[in-house]
């Protein structure tokens, strides 16, 4: 079985920008007042894989957006492998690795309405 079928991913909660002079190698997350504007980054973190494996799954993934010309770079984030975009290409993204197999987990609250 392919090995993206297996995989899970999760948007990280914060909005990142490249640091400066380091656009692909290195990202800081964005304050949260900070109005967010078309450059802004979102980062995506799997969490069905850890170690080498990861990396070389993020750069699978990453290989499958450049396929659809969207740019993106695997950039280590709080010791993980991490892929990074453009918010402007979030559902091109998102649509791409889902129709990939590739499970992207979602957030939600758990409020009891009664």
């Amino acid at each position: 079985m392919n090995t993206l079928q297996l995989s899970v991913v999760h948007r990280l909660p914060q909005s990142y920008r490249w640091c400066a002079g380091l656009a692909g190698g290195s990202v800081e997350p964005l304050e949260i007042s900070a109005l967010a504007h078309d450059n802004d980054l979102i980062g995506l973190k799997l969490l069905s894989h850890d170690g080498e494996l990861a990396w070389d799954i993020m750069h699978m993934l990453k290989a499958s957006l450049v396929d659809i010309q969207v740019e993106c770079s695997v950039v280590e984030w709080q010791g993980e492998p991490c892929l990074f975009v453009h918010r402007d290409d979030e559902s091109a993204t998102n649509c791409r690795l889902k129709n990939q197999g590739v499970a992207i987990a979602e957030t939600f609250s758990a409020t009891n309405p009664f």
